[in-house]
């Protein structure tokens, strides 16, 4: 076998084995948090936003700090000379690449906007509860609350009405029926 061969069979292995990989669609036990403490689920979500807004505070701290060096070893010079220290989509070739001090200030600097953004986010959803709970309580005592939800149908009598009938509106045949029926 060729090698182009080879890495052809093992492309298609790999997309072909990917192809029945699904969402996960019902909630199992592991996943349900609705019997959590309520600060638990707080500290869950506010885990969520700060490691899922790190990649974009990291991208945009490091062109921040990319355009402060830029500025500060050339004035924004946009000669070829003073590109070297541009950020990523300016930059010329022969960039010279931040220090090891100045990538762990960028690092922290993420950390620390991406804490702000989970805290931030904490707020808001403290603020919409209180809102929200001030609302119910100045609910006067003996109103009535009417909540609209559908109705569910059971798993079995979803599939039990399912119709039988042929698109052409013909009965469908038993099996038995159909091997002594006569055309």
């Amino acid at each position: 076998m060729t090698v182009k061969t080879k890495a052809t069979a093992l492309f298609l292995l790999f997309v072909l084995s990917a192809v029945n990989l699904t969402a996960q669609t019902t909630t199992t036990p592991e996943s349900d948090t609705s019997h959590w403490p309520g600060w638990v689920r707080d500290l869950r979500r506010w885990e969520i936003i700060a490691f899922g807004s790190f990649p974009f505070t990291m991208f945009f701290t490091t062109i921040g700090m990319n355009t402060y060096r830029w500025h500060r070893e050339t004035g924004m010079d946009f000669s070829s000379e003073g590109r070297r220290y541009a950020p990523w989509p300016l930059t010329s070739a022969g960039a010279i690449p931040m220090e090891d001090s100045e990538q762990r200030r960028a690092i922290m600097m993420a950390i620390g906007l991406s804490a702000g953004v989970a805290v931030a986010d904490h707020l808001i959803v403290q603020a919409r509860r209180r809102r929200e709970r001030r609302r119910a309580e100045a609910i006067p005592v003996g109103t009535v609350i009417i909540i609209r939800t559908p109705i569910e149908e059971p798993y079995e009598e979803q599939h039990d009405a399912i119709d039988t009938q042929a698109y052409d509106d013909e009965p469908v045949a038993d099996t038995e029926d159909a091997e002594t029926a006569v055309p």
